[in-house]
């Protein structure tokens, strides 16, 4: 599936830890700005049938603002729900048996800082390539972190899209995209700012 690259969808938006029932009224509102290309679902510790439900129900909103659905580590899961596509991190399964289940569909692999990682998931045709942490993030603990040389070197490497992830807000994310990231992934600034609400938050993002 082709990725189209548009200045004004940069927000690769993540999903927060949990999801509780008022979480689908915040991402229709935050969908509607019209600034989001992809939403990740990360689902952790929930039955199959709990990831379902929540996968379907997202895929629907997500279907409506034209965003792509992205199931994060679970390649089945993405299949099952017919989402647009998955992430793999490198502890996940590789992209050639991904790809089997997948089909054509996307499949976006995390390089965390490293351009070796980047040139295998290049030559195993991965839709897209993640770098980061470019910041401290408040998601998940930060065991690699990256800075926009790499961004450009990746530039010169591939003509891929480059997500930027890690730490990304209001005050650092210009310097991202000036950098030639395509896409920023975010999911604290948004879910979990304590003076912003997830439609401002995204609004600070022009």
């Amino acid at each position: 599936m082709k990725i189209i690259n548009s200045k004004k969808k940069f927000i690769y938006l993540i999903s927060p830890n949990k999801i509780n029932k008022i979480f689908f009224k915040k991402l229709k509102k935050v969908l509607s700005l019209n600034k989001t290309a992809f939403f990740q679902l990360r689902m952790k510790n929930l039955s199959k049938k709990r990831k379902i439900n929540i996968a379907r129900k997202v895929k629907r909103i997500c279907e409506s603002f034209k965003v792509k659905f992205i199931i994060n580590d679970d390649p089945v899961l993405a299949k099952q729900v017919k989402a647009d596509g998955c992430h793999l991190g490198q502890k996940d399964m590789s992209i050639l048996k991904a790809r089997k289940i997948l089909g054509r569909r996307i499949i976006g692999i995390t390089c965390h800082n490293s351009i070796r990682l980047a040139k295998v998931a290049i030559n195993n045709k991965a839709d897209y390539l993640a770098f980061g942490a470019f910041y401290l993030s408040k998601t998940k603990k930060t065991n690699y972190r990256a800075d926009v040389k790499i961004l450009n070197k990746a530039k010169k490497l591939t003509k891929l899209p480059i997500v930027a992830i890690g730490g990304i807000n209001n005050e650092n994310y210009k310097k991202l995209l000036l950098n030639k990231a395509n896409f920023l992934a975010i999911s604290s600034y948004v879910w979990e700012n304590k003076k912003l609400k997830p439609v401002d938050a995204i609004k600070k993002l022009k």
